[in-house]
């Protein structure tokens, strides 16, 4: 039996998430399983010719498998419509325009953008069956993340709505799972009698480049809001029956409903960077980049400590950190285990404690263990044990597709889940906004403002 046809209906289809991410993300999907056939039509405000749009998909088709069948298709079939999607009229037209079994609208679009187009796809309607893929951040706040929620359910329900969380690709979500919960070792021990704090890192050495919406966002909305509570609820859950939908995201959502931020001053920091050198490259000061205007105050390194305030982790504080132009790329996980209730007098040299390592992408782990010192038996160093994790065969952008498309929506952000993430950051944003909490500097390729704490 064919494979149902869908048409990918790119709204945004001119900015730079669909040629650098969407484009070869579905190229990758395709090489891997060339039975699927998908229509692209991309439309925005932008004018773009037939030969203009067909060189941007077959450029992003070159990253896949560019003699498959599948992506001669593509090429085949694809076309743009300029137009302004927010337009009644307009929007229409272009639904009716698309003939297919099932139609997949991907809003590459900011978070105000969406919301008016979607405004308008209320009025216009949609065809039965139409899936609703909105980018992060989704919304700017808790109030409008609940509108936007009210806005789309009324266009479609909530299994066909797919807020895309890109670094929560399946292999990460699976091997987190199965590394919690299919490990004698580990299950016992994942708890507050146990483990004393949980840092969740993802640092990286890209700088604005160009990001104009950055600016407007920065570290807090950008990545913490939006992907590492994401993440701390994967670690922080309760034993889940199954790895289906309901029982998954239900059991995320009670971890997010029962975090929070107990001090936005005391237990957040921020920071930007200043002039610096990565790998060699200059880097210059955050303010002078263009399209920044230094009034804004935008951070791009925070951290927040959350309380989950639960009968598992009471008492166990979650440290979330990301930053741009830092000296390292760090995405991981790390899980500090208590140190034991008594050491037999006579040993020494203890000075660091047992603890677990997760990096993401590529997915793998270590677990530091503390073991009798080399050459002197009456000390103690640590011992690193080093494993890889399942990898995955496409880039996260072709996972997220692939569940959208396939109608999965294990890899979604339900939309609980979307405002209690706005529910715990919106303090810390107040105080922010508020200059209770200063903005530290550092200078990029450095590893982040001086007296910072850092694993």
């Amino acid at each position: 039996m064919a494979a149902p046809s869908t048409t990918l209906l790119i709204i945004g289809a001119s900015g730079d998430l669909t040629s650098r991410l969407l484009l070869p993300g579905i190229a990758t999907l395709l090489a891997a399983d060339p039975a699927r056939r998908v229509e692209i039509v991309g439309t925005d405000l932008r004018e773009l010719d037939d030969d203009e749009w067909r060189s941007r998909v077959e450029t992003a088709m070159a990253a896949g498998d560019p003699e498959g069948a599948a992506a001669t298709e593509v090429l085949r079939t694809t076309r743009y419509v300029a137009g302004d999607a927010t337009d009644a009229k307009q929007l229409r037209a272009l639904i009716d325009s698309i003939d297919c079994e099932r139609l997949v609208i991907y809003f590459a679009l900011p978070p105000t953008v969406t919301a008016l187009v979607c405004a308008t796809l209320e009025q216009v309607g949609a065809p039965e069956g139409t899936i609703l893929a909105l980018e992060k951040p989704f919304g700017d706040s808790l109030e409008r993340a609940r509108e936007l929620n009210a806005l789309v359910t009324r266009i479609v329900p909530e299994e066909q709505v797919f807020r895309i969380d890109h670094f929560l690709g399946l292999y990460t979500v699976l091997n987190l799972i199965g590394l919690r919960f299919a490990n004698r070792l580990l299950q016992p021990v994942w708890d507050r009698d146990s483990i004393e704090r949980v840092e969740i890192l993802y640092d990286e050495t890209v700088t604005l480049e160009g990001r104009g919406y950055y600016d407007t966002a920065g570290a807090l909305r950008d990545m913490i809001q939006s992907h590492l509570l994401q993440i701390m609820a994967m670690i922080a859950m309760d034993p889940i029956r199954s790895i289906h939908e309901r029982d998954l995201r239900d059991a995320i959502g009670a971890v997010l409903r029962s975090a929070r931020v107990v001090d936005p001053v005391r237990d957040t920091r921020r920071g930007r960077y200043t002039a610096g050198a990565i790998d060699g490259r200059e880097v210059p000061d955050y303010v002078a980049e263009q399209g920044v205007q230094p009034e804004r105050g935008t951070e791009t390194l925070a951290q927040v400590q959350v309380e989950v305030a639960n009968h598992r982790w009471a008492g166990v504080p979650f440290v979330l950190r990301s930053g741009k132009a830092m000296g390292a790329i760090r995405k991981q996980a790390i899980v500090h285990f208590r140190p034991p209730a008594h050491i037999p007098e006579g040993f020494g040299g203890r000075d660091t404690g047992d603890r677990l390592v997760i990096d993401f992408r590529p997915d793998g782990f270590e677990l530091h263990l503390t073991t009798n010192g080399r050459g002197d038996p009456f000390t103690f160093e640590q011992t690193v044990l080093r494993g890889e994790l399942g990898g995955a065969q496409l880039e996260p952008y072709g996972e997220v597709l692939a569940s959208i498309l396939d109608g999965d929506p294990r890899l979604a952000v339900r939309g609980d889940a979307a405002e209690e993430c706005w529910r715990i950051v919106e303090p810390v944003l107040e105080a922010w906004t508020a200059g209770t909490v200063p903005l530290d500097e550092y200078p990029a390729g450095s590893s982040g403002p001086a007296g910072w704490r850092t694993s």
